[in-house]
C-alpha cells in the first residue's frame, strides 16, 4: 500500500489500541493526513463494536487520485463499515466537527500526520487535545525527520503550555521515509502505557530511554535497539 508509515510503527499503534481495549478504554480513532490509508487501515482493525475510524486529508497531494486510492484500499482491506473519510483542511476544523461524526465517544487514539507547518501542527495538537479521551493517546508523525527539523520545537512549545501532557514513548524510524513518532498521553497514564508497551515489545527497548526532563525517562522502541560497543573502553 502507498504511504510512508513503517510496519513497526503500525504494530506499536495497534498494540497500544489493544492495550486500551483490554483496560476498558473505548473511543474512536482519528487521523489527520490519511493519504492512501496505510496507517489508517492498520489501526482501524484494532477498533471494536461501534467505534469508528475518522480520517481527514485535503487529498490534493500528489494528486486528487489519492482519495480514490484510499477508498479502494478501505474496501480491499475490509474496514468500510467503520471508516468515515472527510476531505478538509484541518485548520478549518473545530473539535465539535470531529466529535459529531461519531457521537457518544471521544477519541482514544489520534494520529497527526497533516501539513508539516508550524501553524498546522500547533492547530492539530490543539484539536487532538480537545477531543481526546482522558486516557487516550496522541501520536505525532515525522518528529525527527531530516526534512522537517523544526517540528519538535513546535511540539515542545505546545507541551509547555499543556503540562498535563507528556511524551511517554518515541517510536524509532524504520528508514529515511518511515520516520519517528512521538506518543503522548496525560500524566496519570504515563507509567501505565510505558509498562504495557515494555511487556508488548520486550525485544525492542532502546536501553537509554528518552530524556524529556520528566522524573522518569520516556520509553524508546526501535526495530533494532542497538548501542555502540564500548567494551574496549571499560
Amino acid at each position: 500500500m502507498h504511504g510512508m508509515s513503517s510496519r513497526f510503527a503500525a504494530s506499536v499503534g495497534v498494540a497500544t489500541m489493544l492495550i486500551q481495549s483490554k483496560r476498558g478504554i473505548s473511543g474512536h480513532f482519528a487521523e489527520i493526513g490519511t493519504f492512501a490509508g496505510r496507517y489508517f487501515i492498520a489501526l482501524s482493525h484494532a477498533l471494536t463494536g461501534d467505534e469508528r475510524a475518522i480520517g481527514y486529508d485535503t487529498f490534493s497531494w500528489p494528486s486528487p487520485k489519492v482519495k480514490t486510492k484510499l477508498e479502494e484500499n478501505i474496501v480491499k482491506y475490509g474496514v468500510t463499515d467503520r471508516s468515515i473519510i472527510v476531505a478538509a483542511d484541518s485548520m478549518k476544523l473545530a473539535a465539535n466537527d470531529i466529535l459529531s461524526l461519531a457521537p457518544g465517544k471521544k477519541i482514544r487514539f489520534f494520529h497527526v500526520d497533516g501539513e508539516h507547518t508550524p501553524e498546522h501542527l500547533s492547530n492539530d495538537l490543539k484539536l487532538a487535545t480537545q477531543v481526546l479521551d482522558e486516557r487516550g493517546v496522541i501520536c505525532l508523525d515525522d518528529m525527527l525527520h531530516a526534512g522537517y527539523p523544526t517540528l519538535p520545537i513546535i511540539v515542545h512549545e505546545f507541551l509547555k503550555r499543556e503540562p498535563s501532557l507528556r511524551v511517554f514513548c518515541i517510536i524509532d524510524r524504520e528508514d529515511i521515509a518511515a520516520q519517528t513518532k512521538y506518543m503522548i498521553c496525560r500524566e496519570p497514564m504515563f507509567d501505565f502505557y510505558i509498562e504495557e508497551l515494555i511487556k508488548a515489545f520486550p525485544n525492542n527497548i532502546w536501553p537509554m530511554g528518552a530524556d524529556f526532563r520528566y522524573e522518569k525517562k520516556a520509553l524508546v522502541l526501535s526495530p533494532e535497539p542497538k548501542l555502540p560497543n564500548f567494551d574496549d573502553l571499560l
